[in-house]
């Protein structure tokens, strides 16, 4: 059976490649790609956290990690089509989806 451990790593190492692409990449579809990644490393460590609390007292709280995904998916994909909406109109304004070519709206 797999450790708690080797989900938080598994969960940390999604957490620094998320930030890594939010913070190195130019392109704002590479960005949402890397919130993306953000969101699903901080779901892998709630299921796991869940998963693994043996020590709750009851089963509703046990399952308040999976709930808790749920909203995280919830608000992610709600997210995503808002992102690619806005990138389709900034490219259909500008002709540009580089963060750095985008400094004024009008």
């Amino acid at each position: 059976m797999i450790e708690l451990e080797y989900y938080l790593i598994v969960s940390i190492l999604l957490f620094g490649i998320g930030l890594f692409v939010c913070i190195g990449k130019k392109n704002i579809i590479s960005i949402v790609m890397g919130i993306e990644l953000l969101l699903n490393a901080v779901n892998l460590a709630a299921i796991s956290f869940s998963r693994y609390g043996s020590e709750f007292e009851s089963q509703s709280d046990a399952l308040s990690g999976h709930i808790f995904v749920i909203f995280i998916l919830t608000v992610a994909a709600a997210e995503a089509a808002i992102a690619l909406a806005l990138c389709v109109l900034v490219y259909r304004h500008l002709k540009t989806i580089n963060v750095s070519d985008v400094s004024e709206l009008g």
